[in-house]
């Protein structure tokens, strides 16, 4: 975890909606608020063009964040954000406090690795599809990968890559795994081509079945006469 991130802030006196509005309008400020910990939640503003520039690292969001707030430097989290459902501008953040000798939750980003080259694309002419794109990890702040890699390289048609399959740096656990097997989620699977082995089976079944079917009704038409 290489790259640092600091947010300054400074406290919102001035709440509710109608305050946040006017902030977003007039202030280019955005609203946020800090809470957990051993402290009360405190309401605060960012600087727009500050909160956005670092959200164009992916690393924020899964990164320990240091809010200063006046002279006062607090570990966070980021741990939600509210956009605008048409612009998708930030309308508000959510800091979660850290103590580094309390282990917390935090969805990390999976990075899927080797999908042009897997067996299953390459030789087999398969389609990646993934049904997760970050997985929810439990480990002391300090442990928080920046990103979980999955390789595809040996995947082929119709093997499925679960949580248990990826393995974990030391000291981070799957939060779904924790809960037991039935929870050994999917995460990613390389599906046959249209027309495909399986469809080609079944058109070459179809006439056969035809054949069948129309033996079956001659017979019958036999047995009434």
């Amino acid at each position: 975890m290489s790259d640092q991130f600091e947010l300054h802030a400074e406290l919102r006196e001035d709440k509710g909606k109608g305050a946040s509005r006017r902030l977003r309008r007039l202030a280019d400020r955005i609203p946020a608020i800090i809470y957990g910990g051993d402290k009360d939640p405190q309401p605060l503003t960012l600087i727009r063009k500050d909160l956005e520039k670092s959200l164009e690292n992916e690393a924020f969001y899964s990164h320990v964040l240091t809010i200063n707030v006046g002279k006062d430097k607090q570990k966070a989290i980021l741990k939600d954000l509210q956009r605008h459902p048409a612009k998708e501008r930030v309308m508000h953040a959510d800091f979660l406090r850290v103590d580094d000798k309390v282990a917390i939750k935090v969805n990390v980003p999976i990075h899927f690795t080797n999908e042009k080259n897997s067996h299953g694309v390459k030789i087999e002419g398969g389609m990646v599809q993934h049904q997760m794109t970050d997985i929810e990890v439990q480990c002391l702040p300090g442990d928080i990968p920046e990103f979980i890699e999955v390789d595809m390289q040996d995947v082929h048609i119709g093997q499925i890559i679960h949580l248990s399959d990826i393995p974990l740096p030391e000291g981070v656990v799957s939060v779904a795994l924790s809960l037991g097997e039935d929870h050994d989620l999917a995460v990613a699977s390389i599906l046959a081509p249209k027309g495909g082995a399986d469809e080609e089976e079944l058109e070459a079944a179809a006439p056969e079945a035809a054949e069948e079917g129309g033996e079956e009704e001659a017979e019958e038409g036999d047995s009434e006469d």
